[in-house]
């Protein structure tokens, strides 16, 4: 299962994996793919890098890269001065708090006990905190760099450079891909609706050969909806030089959720539980549908304020929600994909499932190609 670009970075099979958790991350680069850890979720610096010291000693020397969130808008004040956490904290409208509360004493939703912070607390999509994300990692042999929300400033993309590291960034449209390729980046992942987290309203059968042909020879991957190994052929066949899979480790065996629950709603659930919803971060995001997604979209509500303002306003509720398991509103980030997520396998053992599928795709078109 390699190309041109799984060569140039020496891995055996075409398959980069997105997950915030380190020994996923390892895992599938010990297998033969790309391991791509996410980097959102830390906010202390010395936290990433004590992740990053794991990962690059679990690799085996295969290997790895990094996911950063860097909004191509940020929150600035008058004069372009950059604001700090509190300066738009302070942004929050009184009614929105007001609505949070709300809707988690509707549910019983404890409090967290005193002085206990909340675990997430995600504000790398603020510059400033992606921009010392990124202090930490270009100090590690990653090969590759992505982006979640287009392409990264300028100078990232040489700093990256500099340092030999390709740049990746996610793209909803042909349009974007091509704002992507102007910009410098090396590869653009062309993530179509069916994926979880950010995404577009462009499915993958068609979004993905549109990039490919906006953007050549630029190398594209394919994102969304890529669960087996046929898809993953179906993928290549249509331009791309690889998949970028994400949903697909949630369940196994190497993820910590910190929910026995959530898990088991991961397995139970089925293509059509998922929503594209602003609820947690203030832009679409494919995530399961709860009681939670559907009061923030609900008309009656005040809706979602813009990044980072919404993932500020959430996050303490987020830590209740998932620390005390309330069914009725625990949710994580997840594709359609979810529906064929219905058992806890090793990443070796997804790994082996995507290969066979991809061989049994294969020797399919040869049998219809008469070869």
């Amino acid at each position: 299962m390699q190309t041109e670009l799984s060569k140039k970075l020496g891995v055996e099979h075409a398959i980069f994996g997105f997950t915030p958790f380190p020994a996923v991350a390892a895992a599938i680069s010990r297998a033969g793919g790309f391991g791509v850890l996410g980097a959102v979720r830390y906010t202390a610096p010395d936290d990433l890098k004590r992740d990053l010291d794991w990962v690059h000693a679990h690799t085996d020397g295969k290997p790895y890269g990094l996911d950063v969130v860097m909004p191509a808008k940020k929150v600035e004040a008058k004069g372009n001065q950059t604001l700090s956490e509190a300066d738009v904290e302070a942004m929050i409208p009184a009614g929105h708090r007001e609505f949070v509360q709300a809707t988690l004493a509707k549910h019983g939703v404890p409090e967290l006990a005193e002085g206990e912070a909340s675990g997430w607390r995600i504000t790398g999509w603020m510059e400033q905190v992606a921009r010392s994300q990124l202090d930490v990692a270009f100090d590690y042999p990653i090969k590759l760099l992505a982006n979640a929300l287009g392409s990264p400033p300028a100078d990232v993309i040489e700093r990256a450079h500099a340092h030999g590291i390709l740049v990746a960034a996610l793209a909803g449209s042909a349009r974007h891909a091509r704002k992507h390729a102007d910009a410098g980046i090396d590869i653009v992942v062309a993530q179509g609706y069916e994926a979880g987290g950010h995404t577009g309203e462009i499915a993958s059968m068609v979004l993905t050969p549109d990039a490919v042909e906006a953007v050549a020879p630029l190398p594209v991957l394919a994102a969304g909806g890529i669960g087996s190994g046929e898809q993953i052929a179906a993928a290549l066949a249509l331009g791309a030089q690889g998949v970028w899979t994400g949903s697909i480790w949630l369940t196994t065996t190497e993820a910590d959720l910190h929910s026995r629950k959530l898990t088991e709603k991961l397995l139970a659930a089925t293509s059509s539980d998922t929503v594209r919803s602003r609820a947690l971060t203030g832009k679409p995001a494919r995530q399961l549908r709860t009681e939670w997604t559907d009061a923030w979209d609900d008309p009656a509500g005040p809706g979602a304020l813009p990044m980072p303002l919404q993932g500020l306003l959430v996050a303490e509720a987020v830590s209740r929600i998932q620390k005390y398991e309330v069914d009725a509103l625990l949710g994580t980030p997840v594709g359609q994909i979810v529906g064929r997520m219905n058992a806890e396998r090793s990443v070796r053992g997804v790994f082996d499932e995507l290969t066979r599928g991809f061989e049994r795709a294969i020797d399919r078109i040869n049998r219809i190609a008469g070869r």
